[in-house]
């Protein structure tokens, strides 16, 4: 009898604050924006699935996100849209391509070559915090960029520089990420604090830099 296939979901309270933030981004933001936050929800499921049963092996695998997950990912972007008629776009798509670049960091970094800690740049083991690898780098640049090239699509008058301005934040956001993640291991935040920071980081970094 075949197994059934699983798909990284949301528990009931992590849904409810999903769809939460989701219409308060439909009713502050562009229409485009709700179309972004989708296109991260789809990305974040694919590289959540990829190499599901490696990552079950090493004790990695999270196939049940909770409510904490979704606020501290989707709060910082939901402000963003929020206050678009001010601060423009550039905030929001800043936050949505760091929270992707560091969850392709995280998601696939673990599953290519030895991760090395950013405490004493000592190789560690995988999937500690604070801890970086060559293919989780690499790979976090092509989430932001991903996201970079949705918005061009997605929004008018974007040139090929900003998506690749917009990679460079997804990127910076998920080397906050890992950064502040050196703290984590050492009890100071919890795993929802750095996320939040992370999507903090790319929304200034993309009002400054986008």
């Amino acid at each position: 009898m075949a197994r059934k296939a699983n798909i990284a979901l949301l528990d009931w309270a992590g849904l409810v604050l999903a769809v939460i933030m989701g219409a308060i981004v439909a009713v502050f933001g562009l229409p485009e924006f709700v179309v972004l936050l989708l296109i991260f929800l789809v990305l974040a499921i694919i590289a959540t699935r990829y190499g599901h049963m490696k990552k079950k092996e090493l004790g990695l695998y999270e196939h049940e996100r909770s409510w904490e997950n979704v606020l501290a990912n989707g709060l910082v972007p939901a402000i963003c849209a929020v206050f678009y008629p001010i601060i423009g776009w550039s905030p929001y798509v800043g936050a949505l391509a760091a929270i992707t670049a560091d969850k392709f960091a995280s998601e696939l970094g673990v599953l290519g070559g030895a991760p090395v800690s950013l405490m004493n740049f000592k190789k560690t083991k995988t999937g500690k915090n604070g801890a970086i690898t060559t293919f989780g780098t690499l790979m976090s640049f092509n989430g932001g960029l991903l996201i970079g090239l949705a918005a061009f699509i997605l929004l008018p008058g974007l040139d090929l520089w900003t998506v690749v301005a917009i990679g460079v934040v997804g990127f910076g956001g998920s080397m906050a990420d890992s950064i502040v993640g050196v703290f984590e291991e050492k009890g100071i935040g919890n795993k929802a604090t750095t996320n939040a920071i992370c999507s903090l980081f790319g929304a200034i970094a993309g009002y400054l830099l986008i």
